[in-house]
């Protein structure tokens, strides 16, 4: 079934408007499209599964399709969108409750490596290389205390703006910042090591 291509063309504002006023599905649709990828790498790099990743980005979508009306034109989509999917995986973390081990899935999907070396071509030991230190990145993060880790995979790894955190958060800018720094430092403590050699 193909896409109305007058509303691909639309803003991620217009296309939510176009939803709650007409309840048009492709507009529907196509914020699905745009969102489904970097909710699943938010979500990925929040709990560190990839199939409670995957439950959790649907159970946003159905939250977003169930509760269009009460997104409010004052707050960008995205922000809307992320600060549904942030509570849902902050839920499934409260639910599951503290673990010692943590599980990294060993799949070769290319969607949720970190990227070190941004070039056309990476020699197959470099790209090996790579994935190892992605993996080791992602198994620190999960160390990262809840609070903390939340701040620095909006800020860091999907490139919110503080402003934006904020009103995902409710949480005030300084407390922000603060939490960022402290996720930082403990970051960069885990990984002292990786990037030497």
């Amino acid at each position: 079934m193909a896409l109305d291509k007058k509303l691909i063309s639309l803003t991620d504002e217009e296309l939510i408007k176009e939803f709650q006023d007409n309840n048009t599905i492709d507009a529907y649709e196509i914020l699905v499209r745009r969102f489904k990828d970097p909710l699943m790498n938010f979500v990925f790099r929040f709990v560190g599964d990839r199939d409670v990743s995957t439950d959790i980005v649907q159970d946003t979508m159905i939250k977003f399709y169930l509760n269009k009306d009460s997104y409010k034109s004052i707050a960008k989509f995205s922000t809307w969108i992320y600060t549904i999917a942030g509570n849902l995986a902050k839920n499934e973390l409260k639910r599951r409750g503290r673990r010692s081990m943590v599980s990294i899935s060993n799949s070769d999907d290319e969607d949720f490596t970190l990227q070190i070396e941004d070039k056309k071509f990476i020699a197959p030991d470099r790209a090996a290389d790579n994935e190892i230190k992605s993996k080791i990145v992602q198994n620190a993060l999960l160390k990262v205390k809840t609070v903390y880790r939340e701040m620095i995979v909006l800020r860091d790894i999907e490139g919110f703006s503080y402003e934006e955190i904020v009103e995902m958060t409710g949480i005030s800018i300084g407390t922000v910042k603060s939490r960022i720094n402290r996720g930082r430092a403990h970051l960069q403590k885990l990984l002292k090591n990786i990037y030497e050699v």
